[in-house]
């Protein structure tokens, strides 16, 4: 045997004793998941454009940021730009394609995003998945109370959930906007809960200057570190949407210069939905959504040269008939491979996203969500938002929807896992075993592995159709419906430190004194 084979079989028996150890630990919860584990793309991402058609569509980009350009609604920001020799007119900014090529240059390829628990710290970039929460819709539903506003009490449930499930690495943002707490001190209450509930890491939102300091300063405190150890180590994200097409606002560019400047992770995403907020073709879309995530990227670089950067690739289409927003279509597959390519030109880290457009949790909410998974996974994508939970085009957080994603994603985590080759693997000794004619079920090699062979869902029911009868026809919303109410009885606060937490509510308490941020945006 060689070291590569003794390599694999190590690994694979490494793997099968974590998943028992993991798997044991589940059921003595009640809930048989996967236990918790660092995402590998293990094969080549697909490219479906050749090197050619990817230098085609930077080149078109950087001709629409020449000639076009981007208007960038933030005084500051047009200032430092026009330092750094781009022309400004008005609002309006235009790029040297040298300078956006010399600035985009200076971004990591990876980094590690850092969490308070060590253990759920994760590396984003080159072959490293991670799935994230639902984030920002406006409501939310379960099967027994249907489609309602958001409120703090669904948005506290919604990252019990986060924490209980080990598929989920990271939060996406709010899982569900808390409405019923005011603007102005939404984010404290909010962000609070994210740093004690989980203990995972977390976003924060770039609506103003208050609201982004008050996060880093959150996640500073969380972590109990100085202000120059948070900015070794990225310790929080924000998502800056453009507002597409060609325009960043002004909430969103403080957003960038105050978390670049310390060092944090700002993650660039266009929202071209084709026909609508971006040319009709699929090629247009992605060209205008290349063309935003560069100049992001540049201003980024241009704020702190190897501040960490993501690629954020949101390019789907719209209903022609309708206007409404399509997910999990061809055409989203086609974007978020293309996507991915684009990023990997540029190399840097590639965000994308777990979508549907379904109104309920039915088939075509689970197959528009394997066709975005597909896309994402075969795009390359490092930092997957809205991987659990999304709905109706995003604008509801369903609590059955969020487990019948983490099966989901289960199931591309375990697709993922490299595939035993040793000679235990190949099973010569159970076909000697069993010979012609017979059957494995009672076979050495099966009874020393049946357990633990093949992946477990959480959701699928594989009863025969008279068992299933019997059991009474359970459909799988409402397997769901039952497990989200089960993590949530069995959900246990992580532990945090007394004096981090009396500091982080000390914290929170005297931002809220003093009114915490202006409403006026």
């Amino acid at each position: 045997m060689n070291e590569t084979s003794i390599e694999t079989t190590g690994h694979h028996r490494r793997r099968r004793e974590g998943r028992r150890a993991g798997d044991a630990a589940a059921q003595a919860r009640g809930i048989a998941q996967l236990p918790r584990r660092k995402v590998k793309r293990r094969f080549t991402a697909m490219e479906i454009i050749s090197a050619d058609e990817v230098e085609a569509i930077h080149k078109a980009s950087l001709t629409v940021l020449a000639e076009i350009g981007m208007d960038f609604m933030l005084p500051e920001a047009r200032d430092l730009l026009q330092k750094a020799g781009a022309k400004i007119e008005g609002e309006r900014v235009r790029f040297d394609p040298g300078m956006v090529e010399e600035l985009i240059g200076t971004a990591p390829q990876d980094f590690t995003f850092h969490a308070r628990n060590p253990e759920n710290s994760f590396k984003i970039g080159g072959t490293a998945m991670s799935f994230g929460t639902v984030g920002s819709p406006p409501n939310s539903a379960d099967i027994d109370n249907g489609r309602r506003a958001g409120n703090h009490a669904d948005y506290r449930n919604f990252l019990k959930l986060a924490q209980y499930f080990n598929c989920i690495g990271f939060v996406s943002g709010y899982p569900v906007e808390p409405i019923d707490l005011h603007a102005s001190i939404r984010h404290l209450e909010a962000l609070r809960d994210m740093a004690v509930l989980t203990d995972k890491p977390f976003h924060a939102y770039s609506l103003g200057q208050e609201r982004i300091r008050d996060g880093i300063e959150i996640a500073r405190i969380a972590r109990g570190i100085s202000a120059e150890q948070l900015e070794r180590e990225p310790s929080l994200f924000t998502i800056i949407n453009t507002n597409s097409p060609l325009k960043l606002d002004a909430p969103m560019l403080r957003g960038i210069m105050e978390m670049s400047a310390q060092n944090q992770i700002v993650c660039v995403t266009p929202f071209t939905l084709a026909g609508a907020m971006a040319p009709v073709t699929v090629a247009g879309a992605i060209v205008e959504q290349n063309a935003e995530a560069l100049a992001g990227m540049a201003f980024t670089q241009l704020v702190r040269k190897g501040s960490p950067f993501i690629y954020g690739g949101f390019t789907s289409n719209v209903d022609m008939k309708s206007g409404a927003p399509a997910f999990g279509t061809p055409e989203y597959m086609k974007a978020c491979i293309v996507g991915g390519q684009m990023a990997r030109r540029y190399k840097v880290p590639y965000r994308t996203s777990n979508t549907c457009a379904a109104n309920a949790v039915d088939a075509q909410a689970a197959y528009e969500s394997v066709f975005s998974l597909w896309g994402v996974t075969m795009g390359g994508g490092n930092l997957v938002m809205h991987g659990a939970g999304w709905l109706e085009g995003g604008l509801v957080a369903s609590f059955e929807k969020f487990v019948l994603d983490c099966d989901l994603i289960q199931m591309v985590m375990e697709f993922l896992e490299p595939l035993a080759t040793d000679s235990d693997a190949l099973g010569i000794e159970a076909m000697r075993e069993v010979g012609p004619g017979g059957h494995f079920f009672g076979a050495a090699h099966t009874l020393a592995r049946y357990e633990t062979a093949f992946y477990a869902p959480m959701i699928s029911d594989w009863r025969n159709n008279q068992q299933w009868l019997a059991a009474g026809k359970p459909e799988a919303w409402q397997k769901a419906n039952r497990l989200y109410k089960q993590a949530l009885a069995e959900y246990k606060e992580p532990g945090m430190d007394a004096a981090i937490r009396a500091e982080l509510d000390d914290f929170v308490e005297r931002r809220k004194r003093e009114g915490g941020a202006p409403t006026d945006f």
